[in-house]
């Protein structure tokens, strides 16, 4: 029996309720296959698209009041992690699977000295034009960045994760044989304040909360599901080439050349390296839909020391 800490892509959710709900019917099945061959299993997913999303509509709203951002992640854990729980129990039952699964609202601490609070660089919510990035950032002051060639997305702060306020609750969930969801979107960004803890408007990038999940579990594996089977060098060029078993050593030289886009890959292969540390465990970054194969080893990018 392993312990598999699974990270989905908040991009390879779906563009709406309708169309995530599905998409989560899907990666449902091989998460309930690990689960029958006796694995644990936590689950955390990202919420960039879906939190811009929700603070985009309280803000363009003439009837509702503004909402602050930590609520709207918040409000994210909240949905996402009902449609994710949904679909898994639906499979359960469907597989004659006996096991529970609970969504846990997790706040996340950070360092309220984080200087990654002074570069915003998450990108939040959906794809503008030149002309309405422009207009966004007239209007609401926003900072907007151009996105992998796909358009521009509002970015906020993304501090690093220090450590998650739940975890006794996690470990808890764990021993009882439960499955968890946890840290959606990266957890609740919250900081330190006399004796209070206060959420803080930022996004923890959900693969840097994943590995700090997979730290304190001591999970055997790390998977991080996104839109694409593998990590590629030179991607989307003639010279493009699939990473497929890989050293954390023959990866640290990518991480210090710019090899792989911040607002994408980056955070994806530094989390993994995060996790590995000098450890004999194993990291695997691959796509939604080879998901059965990733678990096997059979497919994606395979990282080791």
């Amino acid at each position: 029996m392993s312990r598999y800490v699974v990270s989905l892509g908040g991009n390879a959710l779906g563009n709406n309720a309708e169309e995530q709900k599905a998409l989560l019917k899907n990666v449902a099945v091989p998460i309930v296959e690990l689960i029958k061959e006796g694995h644990e299993v936590v689950i955390v997913h990202g919420n960039g698209p879906q939190v811009g999303m929700i603070n985009l509509a309280f803000n363009e709203s003439t009837s509702t009041p503004d909402m602050p951002f930590p609520e709207c992640g918040a409000m994210s854990q909240g949905y996402i992690g009902f449609h994710l729980q949904n679909a898994v129990y639906n499979e359960l039952q469907k597989q004659a699977v006996k096991k529970n699964i609970g969504a846990l609202i997790t706040q996340v601490l950070v360092d309220e000295n984080d200087p990654l609070f002074q570069n915003p660089s998450k990108p939040i919510g959906a794809f503008y034009n030149k002309e309405d990035m422009e207009q966004m950032v007239k209007d609401k002051g926003y900072t907007m960045k151009e996105d992998s060639g796909r358009g521009f997305r509002r970015v906020v702060p993304s501090p690093l994760p220090i450590d998650v306020l739940e975890k006794d609750m996690i470990q808890s969930l764990l021993k009882d044989n439960h499955i968890v969801i946890c840290s959606g979107g990266g957890g609740i960004p919250v900081i330190k304040k006399d004796n209070d803890i206060i959420g803080v408007p930022a996004v923890i990038d959900k693969d840097y909360a994943s590995a700090k999940i997979a730290e304190i579990i001591n999970a055997d594996y790390l998977v991080i599901l996104t839109a694409v089977e593998h990590v590629y060098v030179n991607f989307d060029k003639p010279n493009q080439k699939a990473l497929k078993e890989v050293t954390v050593e023959a990866l640290k030289p990518y991480l210090n050349s710019d090899e792989f886009a911040q607002g994408s890959m980056y955070p994806k292969v530094n989390a993994c390296l995060k996790f590995l540390g000098a450890s004999n465990k194993t990291a695997i970054i691959s796509s939604l839909e080879k998901a059965v194969d990733a678990f096997k080893l059979k497919t994606g990018t395979i990282i080791s020391n």
